[in-house]
């Protein structure tokens, strides 16, 4: 299998002169890192060329990398029927440069970049109807961001006297607390109620 996936590496970086940045074979599939203003030019490509014919969309999906300048991976998954093979394309992003959109490619993308849209913020162009998927009205951030509170910005709940649901933003409950994470087991640093008989 691994000789099919290096042939096919080979047969990319021959008729896509420039338009890829690495590959590497990982997981029993190839993965291949694309330049962001060629993917279209690639995907048809893997789509239309008879020693490709990825016909399959699988999926796509945002990664955030938080450590650096291009923040975001958008990573596609593709299936070859014909040669039984898959392929994954990553594409390198920050938070204001947009990915050229599949759609046009893919029709089965709309959905998958509309959620990458909504929980990373990752920008799409050409994308016939870039708008929240998941998260719901007036939504502010992206959950999936690294950067993005655990506790979110606000709370929704029901309110039984107003009769509807009502936003508010985020209380945490109680004070911090500073935990104690030592095994009773291994023996605490302190004296545990009930040590002074033991001494005795």
């Amino acid at each position: 299998m691994s000789e099919t996936l290096t042939a096919l590496a080979d047969h990319l970086d021959a008729t896509l002169p420039g338009a890829l940045l690495g590959s590497a074979i990982r997981y029993g599939e190839l993965t291949v890192e694309v330049r962001r203003e060629r993917i279209v030019e690639v995907a048809t490509h893997l789509r239309d060329d008879p020693a490709c014919l990825f016909k399959c969309f699988i999926d796509l999906c945002g990664v955030d990398h938080f450590e650096r300048a291009e923040r975001f991976d958008v990573v596609t998954h593709l299936l070859s029927p014909r040669h039984n093979t898959r392929i994954r394309l990553k594409v390198a992003t920050d938070e204001a440069t947009p990915v050229p959109s599949l759609t046009g490619v893919f029709q089965a993308a709309d959905w998958f970049e509309r959620e990458a849209y909504d929980l990373f913020g990752v920008l799409f162009t050409g994308h016939p109807d870039l708008r929240r998927i998941l998260t719901d009205y007036g939504f502010e951030g992206h959950p999936l961001r690294k950067d993005f509170p655990l506790t979110g910005y606000v709370e929704v709940r029901y309110d039984e006297e107003q009769k509807r649901v009502v936003y508010e933003p985020v209380r945490l409950s109680q004070e911090w607390r500073n935990f104690d994470f030592s095994s009773p087991w291994e023996g605490p640093q302190y004296e545990l109620p009930g040590d002074e008989k033991a001494k005795a």
